[in-house]
């Protein structure tokens, strides 16, 4: 059964995705392509970065070989001349590899804090797009977790690219040169990199489900604290501190163990190298001593070769880490597109026209609805709602009262049947164009961190002073706010908690009204709210309501008496419709649930 106006949804889940087979790869091609796009608009800084980078490497792979030439061809033959210009010509060498290396970290920072702004821009403004659905079957701490911890991790992408083309560049320059030198020598350099690239491949498979492991766990400890901390009232209230610190400490353990393990397999890496870093100097020692020894190599030659391969494995080092970083970031780069792609949950039709003055009119035409496949929540609705008129929904918990709600604003797009607005299908009818001239009123009043005024004013930011002031005149929360030291902009702490549950009822009310909509969805807006604040929204309720078409949802049937209409609603179905003396009268149902209501309230006076 449907329990209200929440329940199991169903939706795409963000963890839809087969991470242990789609994601942890060293390339993804689709995930590089995407990137890339948002690269192009950087060309021109990218290309310098990239131009820089180069110079910056040529100028430290030629340090070695100046060195060779300095002993070789002036040290050894006491060339104070010629000592001096390779001495001008290291100088130049040093300023144009700083002055690069310079040009292309700045250049790179540019691009890439550039790209983190736009990827964080274009997921928020997507997720705001998406459908409540999507967000019913999401928790908040993974859409967290993409927005910051994937972008930051993919914001590294481009250096690592930029880096790893830097580090191979250097690779075959060095090769290059250590061939040119001696044949002999490199070979045995040769050998030793074989059995490093044995090494990775097999570490690399390991490697690639322990990342896959770790993003996963900060991914649902982010879910756990976000909803611990929204929740905080509800924990303390029922003393859960220590239980929830025991789950979270068994998820944050989890996290812990997923990166020590990660930390284990990138540390097994970095002895490795430097043991064949050792070991090839030291054949070169060996093989190339003698060399010098019976005149086959000159002693220049010989260092430069020492020190080439130092420099050699240098870049060995830095591409093994961005192997990791390669890999992270293709995780994090598949998560990301797979939430941008995530369809927003309903389909604007193409031909959708802006309806901007709506007369208020609202008919449901056999209308049902499924939260999930195959559990029909609404059944066969037919429904005429005049404009101007107030109808009121009432009904059991899990009726579906807040169903008809949520669909007439369009939150959700019906299963079968039709909504019309003045005649108009809800479907050929741009959306904004709907929101725009609808507010809703929700049962629990969501403040936003900001002053009041930024509140009330938050669906029609061009609402002058004075249209604010009447609109909280009308729902009586004018002179509490005036009352307070900075009046209207006083600031508001998260979700209103410095304010008493009705004044931050009041305030939503004020919001609803100050937008001015045509169509007003009330949904238990009174079920909060103690009962001296219900005289008060009673005193100003058919100021709030008049000229507009209003749904209104209250389990006190009290709030109802002097609607229009009244929809009685069972599992589904509408199973009464009339005004409250009609329907008293008929001695059926929504007789049983205010006689029911009364004798309750009569119970509890005493």
């Amino acid at each position: 059964m449907h329990m209200g106006g929440g329940g199991w949804h169903g939706g795409r889940g963000l963890d839809s995705l087969s991470e242990d087979e789609a994601l942890g790869r060293v390339y993804d091609h689709k995930v590089v392509m995407r990137f890339a796009n948002y690269v192009k608009p950087y060309k021109r800084l990218s290309i310098i970065s990239i131009l820089s980078m180069l110079i910056y490497t040529v100028t430290t792979v030629s340090v070695p070989y100046m060195v060779k030439i300095a002993i070789d061809d002036y040290i050894t033959s006491s060339n104070f001349i010629g000592l001096n210009w390779i001495a001008l010509l290291f100088l130049v060498n040093m300023l144009l590899n700083f002055g690069a290396n310079y040009i292309y970290l700045v250049a790179l920072a540019k691009v890439n804090q550039a790209i983190l702004y736009q990827l964080r821009t274009n997921m928020f403004q997507h997720i705001q797009k998406l459908s409540v659905s999507f967000h019913d079957s999401n928790q908040a701490g993974k859409v967290m977790s993409r927005v910051q911890n994937d972008v930051t991790q993919l914001q590294e992408f481009l250096q690592v690219v930029v880096l790893t083309l830097a580090d191979g560049l250097s690779l075959i320059g060095i090769v290059g040169v250590m061939f040119i030198m001696d044949v002999k020598l490199n070979l045995i350099k040769l050998v030793v990199i074989l059995v490093l690239f044995l090494v990775l491949i097999i570490w690399q498979k390991y490697a690639r489900l322990s990342f896959i492991r770790v993003r996963k766990a900060i991914a649902i400890v982010n879910a756990n604290l976000q909803e611990n901390i929204s929740g905080i009232r509800v924990v303390q209230s029922f003393n859960r501190e220590d239980k929830n610190s025991g789950i979270f400490s068994e998820m944050n353990a989890e996290h812990l163990d997923a990166n020590i393990q990660a930390g284990r397999l990138s540390a097994i890496l970095f002895p490795v190298v430097e043991i064949l870093t050792a070991g090839s100097i030291g054949l070169v020692i060996i093989f190339g001593g003698r060399m010098v020894i019976t005149d086959d190599l000159a002693i220049g030659s010989l260092i430069a070769f020492i020190l080439y391969i130092q420099r050699f494995f240098d870049p060995i080092r830095s591409l093994t880490m961005q192997y990791s970083q390669f890999q992270r970031a293709m995780v994090s780069g598949a998560r990301i597109f797979d939430l941008l792609d995530t369809p927003i949950g309903f389909k604007e039709a193409a031909n959708a026209k802006d309806l901007s003055n709506i007369k208020g009119q609202v008919i449901f035409d056999g209308v049902g609805f499924e939260y999930l496949r195959g559990v029909k929540v609404l059944h066969d609705i037919n429904l005429n709602i005049e404009a101007g008129q107030t109808v009121a929904l009432v009904g059991a918990t899990g009726a579906g009262k807040t169903t008809i709600a949520s669909l007439i604003t369009r939150f959700y797009d019906v299963t079968n049947g039709k909504i019309l607005i003045d005649g108009y299908d809800v479907n050929s009818i741009r959306r904004e164009s709907i929101s725009q001239q609808t507010a809703t009123v929700l049962q629990e009043p969501f403040l936003f961190s900001g002053t009041i005024r930024e509140n009330i004013i938050y669906n029609k930011t061009s609402a002058t002073a004075g249209e604010m002031i009447a609109a909280s005149k009308a729902v009586m929360i004018h002179n509490f706010i005036a009352s307070l030291p900075q009046g209207y902009d006083t600031h508001l702490q998260e979700r209103g908690g410095n304010l008493s549950l009705g004044q931050r009822q009041l305030i939503t009310y004020a919001r609803a009204l100050v937008a001015n909509p045509r169509i007003l969805v009330l949904d238990e807006a009174t079920a909060s709210i103690d009962s001296q604040t219900e005289a008060m929204i009673q005193a100003a309720i058919a100021q709030i309501l008049s000229g507009r078409t209003a749904i209104v949802i209250a389990h006190r049937l009290s709030t109802v008496r002097n609607v229009d209409k009244i929809i009685v609603m069972d599992d589904g179905r509408i199973v009464e419709e009339g005004t409250h003396s009609e329907l008293i009268n008929n001695g059926n149902m929504y007789s049983m649930l205010y006689k029911t209501y009364f004798t309750s309230e009569k119970s509890v006076a005493k």
